[in-house]
């Protein structure tokens, strides 16, 4: 792997950049994830505040689900390690990509900064990755997200359903916007790619007719290990 010789400020501005657009569509997502936080009672400033610590839609989704239902402080953080476990999946894959230089300290800073599409670019980044490049993108990204919680704490219910559905797609388009370049540069890629949407599909479906218990997360995780394993085996990549 060659050493990018990009300095800490190019990397942070160009994560700013990069980062630009997922904070547009954060915004969206976050917004139609405000109404849901309005049913919790939760305040504006309230909802700012644990969407800026958590940046997770799926998480954050439960926990408010688990709180309207009033469930205990031991389901809520239970479900919540559940559903971001994928996290930990995403940092470790990201310590590969740093230079041998680079400090505890930093690594950790940037596993804190792990989102699904912040992964999505930091894996992507040429070369080695410069740890400031995630942390332009979540700089970028994270008030936004917290930011449209809290406008969708204050507009409430106003909103119809079909509004809220709509902005919701916002999140689908940022994740094809990831996975489409590498897809059309690297056949192993696009291959992997496309056994992750068949084989979703078919434990969903199999999840389903069997009523077998597994959350989304558990089912990303295991899709997660299975298909990159195997990836590896088949296609590994070479140092440079």
């Amino acid at each position: 792997m060659k050493n990018n010789p990009m300095t800490d400020k190019t990397a942070f501005s160009k994560g700013l950049t990069h980062g630009f657009p997922i904070a547009l569509g954060y915004f969206a997502v976050a917004f139609s994830l405000g109404f849901m936080a309005k049913k919790c009672t939760l305040t504006p400033i309230q909802g700012f505040i644990g969407s800026f610590f958590t940046r997770a839609s799926a998480g954050e989704y439960g926990v408010y689900s688990l709180i309207v239902q009033d469930a205990g402080y031991i389901s809520v953080i239970a479900m919540s390690l559940v559903t971001n476990l994928r996290y930990l999946l995403m940092s470790t894959a990201l310590t590969q990509k740093f230079s041998k230089g680079t400090s505890l300290f930093k690594r950790i800073l940037v596993g804190c900064c792990v989102t699904d599409e912040i992964f999505g670019i930091s894996i992507g980044f040429p070369g080695e990755l410069n740890p400031f490049y995630t942390f332009g993108a979540f700089a970028i990204s994270t008030p936004f997200w917290a930011l449209g919680t809290t406008c969708g704490i204050i507009a409430g219910s106003v909103l119809p359903s079909r509004a809220v559905s709509a902005l919701s797609v916002a999140l689908y388009g940022m994740f094809i916007a990831i996975i489409i370049p590498p897809s059309k540069q690297n056949r192993a890629v696009c291959a992997a790619v496309a056994a992750s949407f068949l084989l979703s599909w078919l434990i969903r479906y199999l999840v389903s007719v069997s009523q077998i218990d597994l959350s989304s997360g558990t089912i990303t995780i295991i899709l997660t290990i299975t298909i990159s394993a195997i990836a590896a085996l088949v296609k590994p990549i070479k140092d440079l």
